[in-house]
C-alpha cells in the first residue's frame, strides 16, 4: 500500500504521495497507482522535456562559455602583450596559468556540499559575482605578484560552478537523456576558445585608451560580464523539477516521478530528494571507481589546459601575426565542439560511453604523435592542420567521462560529492598541463605534446579497466535477481533503506 492524495503526486523517500487541495492524504492501492501510471517516453514526455531544455541548458551554456573564457583569457593577454609588460621570464607564466588550479581543485567537494544545502540558482549567482570581480580587478594590475593574486583568487570563485552546473542537469534529466544536454553546455567552454580569441582581437584594438594596455581591457570587459550576468541569473536560473516555476504541477510531478523510477535495471527506485549527509560525503569520497575515473580525466585535463592557454602561442611561432594567431584558434576550437556533440548524441542513442572515450583519446593520440613527427616551423600549413585532432579528440571524451560517472553515482547526495571529487582531483591534471609547455622549446613544445600523448594512452587502458568493473559488477546484481526474484530481493530492505543503497542498489545497473 503506497501513500497518495488526490491531486498531486510527489516522490518523498520512496513513497509516492498525494496531497489534495487542503493538504489531507488517503491511502490508495498499488492498483490504482498502476492504473494512473504514465508513459515517461511519449509524446507528454517529449513536451515537457524541450520546456526544460529551453529554460535550463542555454542559461549554464552561457554561464560556462563565460567562466571558461574568463578562466583561459590569459593565453590571449599573453599575446597581447602581458608578459613584456610585466617584465616575466621563464616559468613565471607557466606558474601564473597553474595558481589557478591550486584553489579550483580544494574546493570543488566543499562547494557542492555548500550547492546541496541552498539553492543552487543563488550559489551559482555568488559564485560568478565573485569571479567577475576578480576578472574585472585583474586588469588594474601593474605587476606580476597582482597577477598570481589575481590568478589565484579567481580559481577560488570559479571552483564551484561547473560541478554545480553539472550536477544541476542530473537533477532533471535520466541518464542517457542528461548526456547530449550536457554536450550542449560543454560546447560552451570549446567555444570559449573560438569567442575568446576574437574577443581578445577586437579588444586589442583598445591598447592604449585610457593608458590602459590591451591585455588590460581584455581583463577588465571579460570580467564585467559576468558581473552583470550575477544580478539577474538568481532569479531566471531554475534549482529543479520539484519548485520550478516555469513548469505546472502535473509537470513537476512528473518530473520528479519518472526520475525516481530511473535505475538501469527496470527494478526499484532513486531519489534526487536525500539529505547531504556523513554517510554520502564518505561513500562519494571512498568508491574506487570514482578515483580511477580521475586517472582518465587527467588524460583531459592535462591537455586541455596545456593547450587552451599555449595554441595562441604556438600558432604565432608558425611565423604568424599576433592578431591572426588569435583568429586563426577560432576554426579549431570549432571543429571541436562538433565533435563533442556528435560523440555526444552518438553515445546517448545507443546507449554506452567507454567507446567514445576510448575513440576521442584515440584521435587525440594521432595528432600528438604529428605534433612530434612535424619539423616545427617548417611545414606551418601542416602543423595547423594537426592542431585540429588534437582538439577534438581531446573535448569530446570530457564530457562523456562526467556522465558516465554521473550515471553511476546515486543517491543525489553521493553523486554531488563523487562528482566534484572527480572534478577537482581530475583538475589537478591542469597543474602539469599547465607546466609541460615550456616557452625554451617553442614551437616545437616537444615536453608538452609528448606527456599529452602518454596521458591520452594511459586513458584509454583505464577506460578499459573501469568498464571491465561495472560490467562485472551488472553481471552479479544480474544472477542475484534471477536466483532470488525481484520480491524476494525487496524484501529485506525497508523504502528507505533501498533509497539509501542507491548505486549499491541489487536494482541499480552501472552504464558501460
Amino acid at each position: 500500500m503506497a501513500t497518495a492524495t488526490d491531486d498531486v503526486k510527489v516522490v518523498v523517500e520512496g513513497q509516492e504521495q498525494k496531497i489534495d487541495d487542503v493538504g489531507e492524504k488517503r491511502e490508495v492501492s498499488d492498483s490504482e497507482l498502476e492504473a494512473t501510471a504514465i508513459d515517461y517516453d511519449g509524446p507528454e514526455a517529449r513536451r515537457i522535456l524541450s520546456k526544460v531544455d529551453w529554460r535550463l541548458v542555454p542559461i549554464l551554456s552561457l554561464l560556462y562559455l563565460v567562466a571558461f573564457i574568463d578562466r583561459s583569457n590569459i593565453g590571449n593577454a599573453k599575446v597581447a602583450g602581458l608578459t613584456t609588460d610585466l617584465n616575466m621570464h621563464g616559468l613565471q607564466y607557466n606558474t601564473a596559468v597553474t595558481l589557478f588550479f591550486v584553489p579550483y581543485t580544494l574546493l570543488e567537494v566543499p562547494s557542492n556540499i555548500v550547492l546541496k544545502l541552498m539553492r543552487p540558482s543563488r550559489w551559482i549567482a555568488i559564485l560568478m559575482l565573485a569571479w567577475g570581480l576578480v576578472m574585472t580587478l585583474m586588469g588594474l594590475i601593474n605587476s606580476y605578484g597582482g597577477l598570481l593574486a589575481g590568478r589565484f583568487f579567481l580559481g577560488v570563485a570559479e571552483s564551484g560552478f561547473f560541478p554545480a552546473a553539472t550536477f544541476l542537469l542530473t537533477l532533471w534529466y535520466r541518464r542517457y537523456e542528461v548526456q547530449r544536454r550536457m554536450a550542449v553546455f560543454y560546447v560552451a567552454a570549446s567555444l570559449s576558445g573560438a569567442f575568446s580569441g576574437l574577443l581578445a582581437f577586437a579588444i586589442q584594438k583598445l591598447d592604449g585608451y585610457d593608458g590602459r594596455q590591451g591585455w588590460q581591457w581584455i581583463f577588465i570587459i571579460e570580467g564585467l560580464i559576468p558581473v552583470a550576468l550575477a544580478l539577474i541569473i538568481w532569479k531566471v536560473l531554475p534549482d529543479s523539477p520539484e519548485t520550478a516555476s516555469f513548469l505546472t504541477q502535473n509537470e513537476r510531478d512528473f518530473l520528479v516521478r519518472r526520475l525516481a523510477e530511473e535505475t538501469g535495471s527496470g527494478h526499484g527506485r532513486v531519489t534526487n530528494q536525500d539529505k547531504m549527509g556523513k554517510k554520502f560525503v564518505i561513500a562519494g569520497l571512498s568508491d574506487w571507481k570514482v578515483w580511477a575515473a580521475v586517472v582518465i580525466f587527467w588524460g583531459n585535463t592535462v591537455g586541455v589546459y596545456g593547450f587552451t592557454a599555449t595554441v595562441p602561442t604556438v600558432i604565432n611561432g608558425l611565423g604568424y601575426s599576433a592578431a591572426n594567431a588569435q583568429l586563426l584558434t577560432i576554426p579549431i576550437y570549432v571543429f571541436a565542439s562538433i565533435m563533442t556533440i556528435i560523440f555526444a548524441w552518438w553515445s546517448d542513442k545507443i546507449q554506452t560511453r567507454s567507446p567514445f572515450i576510448i575513440a576521442g583519446f584515440a584521435i587525440a593520440c594521432c595528432g600528438f604523435i604529428a605534433q612530434l613527427a612535424i619539423p616545427h616551423p617548417k611545414y606551418p600549413g601542416l602543423t595547423y592542420g594537426f592542431l585540429f585532432p588534437v582538439a577534438g579528440g581531446l573535448y569530446c571524451p570530457f564530457i562523456i567521462l562526467v556522465s558516465w560517472i554521473a550515471n553511476s553515482l546515486a543517491p543525489s547526495s553521493k553523486r554531488a560529492v563523487g562528482m566534484a571529487l572527480l572534478i577537482s582531483v581530475g583538475n589537478m591534471g591542469g597543474i602539469m598541463g599547465s607546466n609541460i609547455y615550456l616557452e625554451r622549446e617553442k614551437p616545437k613544445y616537444k615536453t608538452g605534446f609528448g606527456v599529452s600523448l602518454a596521458m591520452c594512452c594511459g586513458s584509454i587502458l583505464m577506460s578499459f579497466v573501469l568498464r571491465w568493473a561495472y560490467q562485472r559488477e551488472n553481471r552479479k546484481r544480474e544472477a542475484l535477481l534471477r536466483e532470488h526474484g525481484e520480491d524476494a530481493i525487496r524484501a529485506r530492505y525497508s523504502d528507505a533503506e533501498m533509497l539509501d543503497l542507491g548505486d549499491k542498489s541489487p536494482f541499480f545497473k552501472y552504464t558501460l
